[in-house]
């Protein structure tokens, strides 16, 4: 089957890309420390991946009660800003667009990485299950562990929330970025908002599903107001079947997630924003999205739907022939090969990923991946 429309131009809000590949936010944990300071190393790490249409950062945390991960950036200091300025510029220098992910991750977070080491904040003072946190145990080890339990949130602390996403944006355009990503999948703080798994809120905040869609809508008019709906995007990983497996976490399974996702899309379209971002399961054996499901979002949003989860060239034209995405993201090839378009769009063989430099560590299994002519 051809693959010649993933490299077709297109347009996402108000850019026009080059093509229909994008870098789906990866986290990679490699900031500056302390103060988890986006630094020359990920610019270079950016810069050389910049054969995508677009870029997307990985998940930058807004507050510092939003980091789950040790060593991961944040966007809400002046040395944050000024270290994104890097991989901005370096990006910009290449001729690309690259958004940044705003992350906040909420009840998915331990003690030892919060603020005088306090519980961590979430709709309901519920545990996440299913998932673990990655906590410092030293310069440059740490280890992985069950989160904490979070406290519940007050109506004022929501509202307190949804200015720190508008702040975030306002500092992600002083960093130089061409727009932002709401993250609101993979069962973090939005994620929780809406989930009937994590909040069980009796007020404004929870209870119907038009209530636990209220904080997702207030971010999203938010943001918007900032970096315009234009240059706007919203991530979720709607879930279809079973999270048992190990190592396992993309999100939160719904009773009904069709109906959940087909109104959290329909806050989307009727904002109008640029894009929604679906993370499809991308493990073994992981349930395929329906292609009923599909359809409906196209059927709702007006805008590009962009999809990501172990894509190879065959799925990839598949959803884009049936109109139901517009951009496709390839994450681990992508870590593993910088040039990846180019490999795709000429047939020639892929780099191999190392799991074990995935997360934190240096240049190498970073930036020392080979481009195919090298």
């Amino acid at each position: 089957m051809s693959s010649s429309s993933l490299f077709d131009p297109v347009r996402l809000g108000d850019l026009s890309l080059e093509n229909r590949i994008f870098l789906p936010p990866l986290t990679r944990c490699r900031s500056t420390q302390p103060g988890d300071i986006a630094n020359a190393l990920m610019a270079k790490y950016y810069a050389q991946r910049t054969q995508a249409g677009v870029l997307i950062t990985e998940g930058t945390q807004i507050e510092p009660r939003g980091q789950g991960y040790a060593w991961t950036p944040g966007i809400y200091s002046p040395e944050q800003v000024a270290g994104w300025k890097l991989v901005t510029d370096a990006v910009h220098a290449k001729g690309r667009p690259i958004f940044a992910q705003l992350w906040h991750v909420g009840r998915v977070s331990h003690c030892a990485l919060q603020p005088s080491h306090e519980a961590p904040i979430a709709p309901s003072a519920v545990a996440a299950t299913g998932v673990n946190v990655f906590i410092p145990t030293g310069p440059g080890t740490g280890k992985l562990v069950p989160p904490d339990t979070p406290r519940a949130l007050s109506i004022s602390e929501i509202h307190e929330l949804v200015e720190m996403y508008a702040q975030a944006a306002r500092n992600a355009l002083s960093a130089g970025f061409d727009g932002v990503e709401i993250h609101a999948a993979n069962g973090y703080l939005i994620n929780q908002f809406l989930s009937e798994r994590a909040n069980f809120r009796t007020d404004a905040y929870g209870g119907s599903l038009s209530n636990r869609l209220r904080f997702l809508r207030e971010v999203v008019e938010a943001v918007s107001a900032v970096v315009t709906p234009d240059r706007l995007g919203v991530r979720f990983s709607p879930l279809f079947g079973t999270t048992t497996e190990e190592r396992v976490y993309l999100g939160l399974l719904e009773d009904n997630p069709v109906e959940t996702y087909t109104q959290a899309v329909r806050v989307l379209a009727e904002a109008g924003i640029a894009y929604v971002s679906l993370a499809e399961a991308d493990w073994d054996n992981a349930p395929e999205m329906p292609d009923a499901f599909r359809a409906s979002v196209r059927d709702i949003f007006g805008g590009c739907i962009l999809c990501a989860g172990r894509y190879d060239l065959h799925k990839a034209q598949h959803v884009l022939v049936h109109g139901w995405a517009d951009m496709i993201g390839f994450g681990r090839k992508f870590i593993a090969n910088p040039d990846l378009p180019a490999r795709l769009e000429q047939g020639w063989p892929l780099n191999p990923l190392d799991p074990a430099t995935m997360y934190g560590g240096g240049a190498h299994g970073y930036t020392d991946y080979s481009f195919h002519n090298q």
